[in-house]
């Protein structure tokens, strides 16, 4: 079987690890989903490869990037990718779509850009028959997330959130744990990244997004992947702090806290969960601060994911707190990369599965709804997310309007 064509739709650092025209400082420096994707088309998973952004202007630098962080540091890897634009333009916001045309029904798109362009680009994708990776949140409105699913479901594609935290060990391990402790009670979340960040995002911070999306998506998805359907989350209230964002001229909030009551579908008993996201964190022995509490009627589980018990202190980098459980960038004692076993390369990986799978006559993306983070089985991340923006601009309570299990509106509570 041949395998699929794919195209990376953006090209930051999550990508790539190339911001500002340099490798990102972050623990990003050599990006993920590209390098990834380098990867299994080594091991024959994957065919050619494209890259598509708005600047092309940026793609040389890029090139040497991917060439200095991924081609001179692994043996036998290969970071050769078609690009869009053409070198010479400057911005083409439309690039996507005559990257789109080099690819045919049954190949992917990895889309890891500003938020609010997940929908047009992901809904053209899908209406070309194409699978679809999406870098959460999958689109910041539950009536874009319900058109997906719509669309996703005519063109018997897969669409899926890029959510890694599915393939952490510990935290699967401790989802499977979390299954047998009775109804759920309370949980309460932290995740931060450092205010260095409002740098790298300032073309789409509090434009086309806030920090919510950004980063409570990834523990609103764990919590709900845990406990729906026995609970759902029935509103959301949320607050926010705000002050250093505008310090530097920048329209949004530092950190955002969601407020949502869950209710228990046998009993009606309810529970209630707290989220929140910063990114205006210190400079910490770790990028991005991580954890959770889970209480259920019968037990209660606690995770500091930033910390694994391994610390590196060196010249150059000074002091942290490292993980290669998510991604091992370190090559092997022989030169080669060998970070299939992180949970960041795992999960693109289960993608790049699902969609081989595809090829193969009568299957369908319902198929994969055990391994995958699918728009069908996420709509209550969208719910809570949009809620919260609903809730900060306008005051007040978002009750969230269900038809049979599926979240479709909201009503809004009142002052």
């Amino acid at each position: 079987m041949t395998p699929p064509n794919g195209l990376m739709i953006g090209t930051g650092e999550y990508t790539t690890g190339f911001v500002g025209g340099a490798a990102s400082r972050s623990d990003k420096s050599a990006g993920v989903v590209a390098l990834s994707l380098f990867d299994l088309r080594r091991r024959g998973r994957v065919g050619d490869l494209a890259m598509v952004g708005t600047n092309g202007t940026k793609f040389p630098g890029l090139r040497q990037h991917l060439h200095d962080a991924i081609e001179t540091t692994y043996r036998d890897m290969n970071v050769d990718v078609l690009t869009f634009p053409a070198d010479h333009v400057e911005c083409d916001p439309a690039a996507y779509l005559a990257a789109m045309d080099t690819l045919s029904p049954g190949d992917f798109v990895t889309l890891f850009t500003p938020d609010d362009l997940h929908f047009p680009i992901a809904i053209e994708a899908v209406n070309r028959g194409l699978h679809v990776l999406i870098a959460k949140p999958l689109v910041k409105l539950l009536s874009e997330h319900l058109q997906l699913i719509v669309a996703a479901e005519a063109n018997n594609v897969v669409v899926a959130l890029e959510v890694h935290k599915r393939w952490d060990p510990i935290y699967r391990d401790a989802r499977d744990r979390i299954r047998s402790l009775g109804e759920f009670s309370h949980f309460m979340s932290y995740m931060s990244q450092p205010k260095t960040q409002l740098g790298t995002f300032r073309s789409w911070a509090g434009k086309s997004s806030d920090i919510s999306y950004y980063l409570n998506a990834h523990h609103i998805d764990y919590h709900a992947w845990c406990i729906v359907p026995d609970a759902l989350p029935r509103s959301v209230y949320a607050t926010a702090a705000t002050g250093i964002a505008k310090g530097l001229q920048m329209d949004t909030e530092d950190t955002i806290a969601l407020n949502v009551v869950w209710e228990n579908v046998a009993t009606g008993n309810l529970g209630t969960a707290h989220y929140v996201a910063s990114w205006v964190a210190p400079p910490s022995d770790v990028h991005s601060q991580q954890r959770f509490f889970y209480m259920g009627h019968q037990g209660e589980v606690t995770i500091d994911q930033a910390h694994r018990g391994y610390t590196l202190s060196t010249d150059k980098r000074g002091y942290a707190s490292s993980n290669p459980l998510f991604m091992k960038y370190t090559p092997n004692a022989a030169g080669e990369f060998a970070g299939q076993s992180g949970y960041g390369y795992l999960s693109i990986e289960a993608f790049v599965d699902a969609v081989c799978n595809m090829r193969k006559a009568g299957a369908v993306p319902s198929d994969f709804s055990q391994c995958l983070a699918l728009a069908q089985d996420t709509v209550w991340v969208t719910a809570i997310l949009e809620g919260g923006r609903r809730s900060l601009d306008s005051g007040t309570v978002q009750n969230i309007r269900y038809e049979g299990k599926r979240p479709i509106g909201f009503d809004q509570a009142g002052p």
